[in-house]
């Protein structure tokens, strides 16, 4: 029998703690103390009284006092509650390991595509939601601050490219440059704890600016439009008339190709941590008028398909009895957000219904959401905001959550319960979802409610010397755009799972919801008629630095600590990539597909055993090696 000194045993103890607790994503940065999270609760007064006392406390309440209350009509109430029994939660005592982390540490650390195993900075005209910029690579930088930025600027693109939106070549110049990072098909999760430390862009009283922190399920990636068709935001796994026409991955399938199962329905749900509208609008005045949330203002929302189909609410006003989900519980300066409550979704190529101008193919998707009141403080410090995430399960009857929390103060809810009880066949995401960064500029976000006298709105150009192309933007945006640096600061990002809860994942292509042998097939889906591929291999060390330099940056390759700088380029050092080496590596700890020809059916295999198998192997190793050491105490080495 071996013996083990008490040191080897806290060497092999320390070798499984690596195994079971770190992870491929998390950053070595990550402060210790930060490895573990815990759920926050709803406060108790948040939560609706019993039914019968609804129209009690819907007398008591006004405008002049809701602004620390969800403020909702009294006519309407009944159809926004909760319900008076919580739907079932983990406690606050679960804990949350880490799985992800960025720190952002390293000044001048890039995102182009190729250099970052987790992020993609995007390199591309964006034909979505009325753009009027340009996503530009080289707006994304790592400060010496260690911030990651985006940078929105006041420059001229002109782009002769496919507009995948209308199916045609066209010139276009866009008159602004901003930035999007995503983790598309790098880094997924499905199911936990998301957060951000996080500045905003601009200015709290000057509108034009939609910065947004959000997840996409990976079946569609965001700005390209043409694989997003009839499948954002579906999350959806019930067979119906409607799903069966307009849902691309739907439940009714008998027969689904590329790895995908039958009879399970798929999508690109969106969640939607914040989406910030500046401007200088009060509650209870122009668009918010029936609101008691006012610019600027966060959006929290998950956007979803099928929405509901009849009976909607009308936007700008509150819903009335049944045209909208219970489930929904708000925090202090919160309310519903009643100016867009979703889209009707219709695609230019499918086949026409009787009715002009639409489909059978058709659907509605619908906007969840809450507004939360922000602050000047939010445009000029970092603040904390988090999601959590917690998935449906069919064999309990739970129906999942998603929770929102500012500086872990209580945002917003939508219980899963009443997505169920819509009866439209939606459900909280199950989807693997990646995540996505940008400060976007368009005419449909915090620009002039009305367009002013004798201006047309259709053009926008800062530069521009004629009123007809300037008078459409916000009161002092243009000034903000020439005169201030417009800066998106995000001090980290954090995701956390609880590894005792078996349908939370990492991966971007899992056995439940598999991904990849899609994306392989179906290439001209992900990418631009230019690219090879959709993503390009990541480049490990060789980019250019400049000898004898010092500190941990990029031109010194990590500064010894991550690389060194070679005559021919970086060399980078284990558990560092790019092509400067500053990237911490990325990987999935289960590789649930291995490299793999595209079939019809996904290999599966036990990854349990698999994963037994090389932890006894491992621990195999370590013990016989200390064996060997104990063994050869005392005899010298031949010299």
């Amino acid at each position: 029998m071996v013996n083990l000194h008490r040191k080897d045993l806290f060497v092999l103890l320390a070798v499984l703690g690596i195994l079971l607790v770190s992870g491929g994503w998390i950053d070595p940065d990550t402060p210790k103390s930060k490895h573990i999270t815990r759920p926050r609760s709803v406060p108790d007064r948040f939560r609706p009284k019993a039914k019968e006392n609804a129209t009690e406390v819907n007398e008591t309440s006004t405008k002049e006092t809701s602004i620390n209350e969800t403020a909702v009509p009294s006519d309407s109430t009944s159809s926004q509650s909760p319900s008076s029994s919580p739907t079932q939660q983990p406690t606050i005592d679960t804990e949350y390991e880490l799985v992800m982390s960025d720190e952002f540490n390293t000044a001048g650390r890039t995102f182009e595509d190729g250099a970052d195993p987790k992020w993609t900075a995007m390199n591309k005209n964006d034909y979505t939601n009325a753009a009027l910029h340009f996503y530009s690579e080289k707006n994304v930088k790592v400060n010496d601050e260690g911030n990651l930025v985006l940078t929105s600027t006041n420059e001229d693109t002109s782009i002769l490219g496919y507009n995948d939106a209308s199916g045609e070549k066209e010139k276009v110049t866009k008159h602004f440059k901003s930035a999007m990072m995503q983790t598309w098909n790098k880094f997924c999760f499905t199911g936990g704890i998301i957060e951000a430390e996080v500045k905003l862009p601009g200015k709290n009283d000057v509108g034009g600016l939609w910065p947004a922190f959000w997840l996409l399920g990976n079946m569609a990636r965001h700005t390209y439009v043409q694989g997003s068709t009839h499948v954002w935001p579906w999350s959806s796994n019930t067979c119906t008339e409607t799903s069966k026409v307009a849902q691309k991955f739907n439940a009714c399938n008998k027969y689904n190709h590329y790895g995908l199962h039958n009879f399970h329905g798929r999508g690109a749900p969106e969640i939607d941590i914040f989406e910030v509208q500046a401007g200088p609008t009060p509650r209870y005045h122009g668009a918010f008028m029936e609101s008691n949330v006012g610019q600027p203002f966060m959006s929290s929302s998950f956007q979803v398909a099928p929405g509901r189909q009849k009976n909607r609410p009308s936007g700008g006003r509150w819903p009335g009895p049944g045209q909208w989900y219970d489930g929904l519980t708000g925090g202090d300066e919160t309310n519903i957000n009643i100016l867009f409550y979703g889209d009707y979704n219709h695609f230019v190529g499918d086949p026409p219904a009787e009715d002009p101008g639409t489909s059978a193919r058709d659907y509605w998707s619908d906007a969840i959401s809450y507004n939360k009141q922000l602050h000047e403080t939010h445009f000029e410090k970092t603040h904390k905001y988090r999601l959590e995430w917690e998935l449906p399960d069919n064999s309990t009857g739970f129906e999942g959550y998603l929770r929102w929390y500012l500086d872990d103060e209580f945002i917003f809810e939508v219980d899963g319960k009443g997505l169920a009880d819509s009866g439209e066949g939606a459900e909280i995401s199950t989807e693997p979802s990646y995540i996505i960064l940008n400060t976007a500029i368009s005419e449909t976000w915090g620009f002039p409610y009305k367009c002013p006298d004798n201006c047309p709105c259709e053009k926008y150009d800062c530069k521009s010397n004629f009123y007809q192309k300037t008078c459409g933007f916000s009161p002092g945006f243009c000034e903000m755009m020439v005169n201030d640096p417009v800066e998106y600061k995000v001090n980290w990002v954090r995701v956390y799972q609880n590894k005792k809860d078996p349908k939370q994942l990492v991966g971007c292509s899992t056995p439940e919801r598999p991904t990849s042998q899609f994306i392989k097939g179906h290439p001209e889906l992900f990418k631009e008629e230019k690219d090879v591929q959709p993503l390009k291999a990541i480049k490990r060390g060789g980019g250019t630095c400049k000898l004898g330099a010092t500190g941990v940056s990029s031109e010194a390759c990590g500064g010894g600590e991550k690389g060194i700088c070679t005559t021919d380029g970086c060399l980078c050092n284990k558990g560092f990539t790019g092509p400067t080496c500053v990237a911490p590596d990325g990987f999935n700890d289960i590789d649930y597909e291995p490299e793999e020809s595209l079939g019809f059916i996904a290999p599966r295999f036990d990854h349990s055993r698999v994963l037994w198998i090389g932890l006894g192997t491992l621990i195999m190793s370590v013990v016989v090696s200390m064996f060997m050491r104990n063994k050869l105490d005392g005899y010298q080495p031949i010299q």
